[in-house]
């Protein structure tokens, strides 16, 4: 299938200490700490995204704080790595309440909660805004949320992706069990919802149990956006059955173009014959002048000690790196947590294996994510390069410090992709849906 002419643009963000660039809650131009408790923060943000004409802001999450690197979480709260970890969900209401048109993407993890709650939580925020919402399913890889939640060694890989089947079957069914056309909201005639039409769900499968019916009224732009990012076979297996966005993260550019031809065949062999829309991860760091901007990404590196590095790739790749040599490859670790980004960490463009020690570099601030470091125009003009070469939708960005790195893309680079007519001057809809399907005049 032809790229599509309109690039598409999402914020990252964490209700947390940092993003992804550990330490950035030093940095004296951050304002996330003070943001933590600022509904007012978070709506700047939205409406800085907005006037952006972002496809919408995406919350990546940790539901949990990591307790793998030296068995413990002491680096994770002493570096405020992962942690703390504030719930995403309260900020989806509160900024799409000071916007119109951005959509928001949140993630929601099928650990911990059940399909019937997750389904009401995410279509009543999804109608509330008007189908502004999208969510991030993910299957709850990270040991710390699995003690945290109860369920501590309950699944292997693969079976977390058997048990998200099934929990995303039921959600199915629960969006399915009130159509639309049931809402009669007649009041002449004391009919709310004609009953013949409802479908209830009666569940009993390998894993969960539902009896019920949908408790959200039907959205007129229908259920909430799904995304997600499995990486591995059978990640990328649950990726092309259920999401409507897949986000991936690759180092560079021939990780990229490899991960978008596997994905086009993952959604052939599933019998999908549209080529799925995937994201990018990319790390912007701008600066008045390259060096400007390489000397920026060098002193934020070099505040980060690497026990902090660590006991987060720990937390991801399921093993404590303290007992590893740094100079030992990371494509001779196994895991049982994400098996994709271990794979990304793992990968060069060269095809020479990454070490511990190069991984740590890697993971400091983007988790593996290309940087794009240099003037606006020199950002601007390599997105639009690596949007051709690898025929990707867009990009997910990741920041480095807040709010300043998304004032500053705003400001200085969303009008350059403008004026190369790459990116939509104003929103051709007004839901998350029409955001990422419609064609817009740029």
């Amino acid at each position: 299938m032809a790229q599509a002419s309109q690039m598409h643009l999402l914020q990252m963000l964490i209700h947390s200490a940092c993003t992804h660039s550990l330490m950035s809650w030093t940095d004296p131009v951050d304002g996330q700490l003070n943001g933590l408790q600022d509904f007012a923060y978070w709506q700047d943000i939205a409406r800085t995204l907005e006037r952006g004409c972002f496809d919408a802001a995406f919350f990546a999450d940790s539901p949990a704080a990591h307790a793998v690197y030296q068995g413990s979480v002491d680096s994770c709260v002493r570096y405020g790595v992962s942690f703390p970890n504030h719930d995403p969900m309260p900020l989806v209401a509160v900024m799409a309440a000071a916007t119109t048109k951005l959509g928001i993407g949140v993630t929601l993890s099928t650990t911990g909660t059940s399909p019937y709650l997750a389904m009401r939580r995410m279509s009543t925020l999804n109608y509330l805004s008007r189908g502004r919402v999208g969510w991030n399913i993910v299957t709850g890889f990270s040991r710390g949320e699995h003690m945290s939640n109860g369920t501590q060694g309950l699944f292997s890989h693969d079976e977390r992706y058997d048990y998200a089947d099934e929990f995303m079957s039921i959600c199915y069914k629960l969006w399915d069990s009130v159509p639309p056309g049931a809402v009669k909201m007649d009041k002449q005639r004391g009919v709310f919802v004609e009953p013949s039409q409802v479908v209830p769900v009666n569940v009993d499968g390998k894993f969960l149990k539902c009896q019920a019916i949908g408790p959200v009224l039907p959205q007129a732009s229908g259920r909430p956006i799904l995304m997600q990012a499995g990486a591995s076979g059978r990640g990328m297996q649950f990726a092309v059955s259920n999401a409507d966005v897949i986000f991936a993260i690759q180092p560079h550019v021939s990780g990229m173009k490899k991960s978008t031809v596997a994905i086009n065949a993952a959604a052939r062999e599933a019998g999908i014959t549209a080529d799925p829309i995937v994201i990018y991860g990319v790390q912007p760091i701008l600066g008045g002048t390259e060096a400007e901007a390489k000397a920026r990404a060098k002193a934020m590196e070099e505040r980060i000690p690497l026990d902090a590095i660590l006991a987060r790739l720990s937390g991801v790749i399921g093993h404590d790196l303290s007992t590893y040599n740094p100079d030992d490859a990371l494509v001779d670790m196994d895991t049982q947590a994400s098996h994709g980004l271990l794979a990304a960490t793992a990968s060069s463009d060269t095809g020479k294996a990454i070490t511990l020690r190069e991984a740590a570099q890697r993971w400091a601030l983007t988790v593996t994510m290309p940087q794009l470091i240099g003037t606006p125009q020199q950002v601007a003009d390599e997105m639009i390069s690596i949007w051709r070469e690898t025929g990707c939708a867009g990009f997910n960005l990741s920041p480095t410090t807040n709010p300043d790195s998304v004032h500053d893309f705003v400001d200085h680079v969303v009008p350059l992709l403008q004026q190369a007519g790459v990116f939509r001057r104003e929103y051709a809809g007004s839901t998350l849906r029409e955001h990422l399907t419609m064609e817009q005049a740029a």
